[in-house]
């Protein structure tokens, strides 16, 4: 039977976790908060003690954690890693994960990058989108066990073409929801009413899914029970801005952006859903 540790167990490691149990793989699980190992112990994970030994005795270790220097401080910790495949699931940058296939090559284990698109309602029930990034052989090899959670994880290239490819990805998230609730503030201004406005939207191709996902928070003010937060996501936008600047490129546009979600940490959004950035965009008031 395939074991897997699983190291980070937040909001979305906690229902990988779920769904990796649910479909009948041995788990080892830790997080540096130990108490939120707790239900997938009670699920019937296995606690891992130390984080020393998280790898021993493991077909592969999966990280879901905050960000690249984080997921490199935990792995960097791990002994026993020869034979062993990494498997990171959170954002961070390409280089950060380039390091880290070096490091575990190093150590004589392989090393496949996974980050994800979706959030807990997709962990659990195996629809993530998986962008991996690593070399052909480990990823056939590892195939099996993506697709646990992903019905068609994808390779989309070598080593930090996954993680260029998420960051792309969590930009439109911040850019996309930015634009939207712009235009919905401005039809608000101007009486236009939200589903009138719904209705020439939806058909045209200017829409996106997205926005009737988050329509109703945004217009009630609910933000509570994220499956992404604000921080998460301006956490995510400065490592794209920081590695669009690294590659030649002109990110100027979202300079704006990035400054407002700043403001969210002043205004208590940083732990609320991203789409409380909404409130960022009323009226300026003198």
């Amino acid at each position: 039977m395939t074991t897997i540790a699983l190291l980070g167990t937040g909001l979305l490691g906690h229902a990988i976790g779920q769904r990796l149990l649910a479909q009948g793989l041995t788990l080892r699980v830790w997080n540096r908060t130990a108490t939120r190992i707790s239900t997938l112990v009670s699920a019937g994970a296995i606690p891992i003690e130390q984080l020393s030994e998280s790898a021993q005795g493991c077909d592969a270790v999966i990280t879901v954690l905050k960000d690249g220097p984080a997921t490199s401080d935990v792995v960097h910790a791990l002994d026993d890693l020869r034979g062993r495949c990494l498997i990171p699931m959170g954002t961070m940058g390409i280089s950060q994960s380039r390091d880290l296939a070096t490091f575990m090559n190093s150590r004589g284990g392989s090393y496949l990058e996974a980050p994800v698109l979706g959030s807990r309602p997709e962990a659990l029930n195996g629809s993530l989108l998986v962008m991996a990034g690593s070399d052909p052989d480990v990823f056939k090899q590892q195939q099996h066990l993506l697709s646990h959670v992903s019905a068609q994880p994808v390779l989309v290239g070598p080593v930090g073409s996954g993680a260029a490819t998420k960051l792309a990805l969590n930009q439109l998230i911040a850019s996309m929801t930015h634009a939207f609730s712009l235009s919905l503030r401005l039809v608000q201004q101007a009486d236009v009413p939200i589903e009138t406005f719904m209705e020439i939207l939806r058909p045209s191709a200017l829409y996106a899914p997205t926005y009737d996902k988050k329509l109703k928070r945004m217009l009630e003010q609910h933000y509570s029970d994220p499956n992404f937060s604000t921080a998460l996501l301006r956490k995510d936008l400065m490592l794209f801005l920081q590695e669009a600047m690294q590659s030649g490129l002109n990110p100027e546009g979202l300079s704006g952006l990035s400054t407002m979600l700043v403001q969210a940490t002043a205004h208590d959004l940083d732990e609320l859903d991203y789409c409380s950035l909404h409130e960022l965009t009323q009226s300026i008031r003198p």
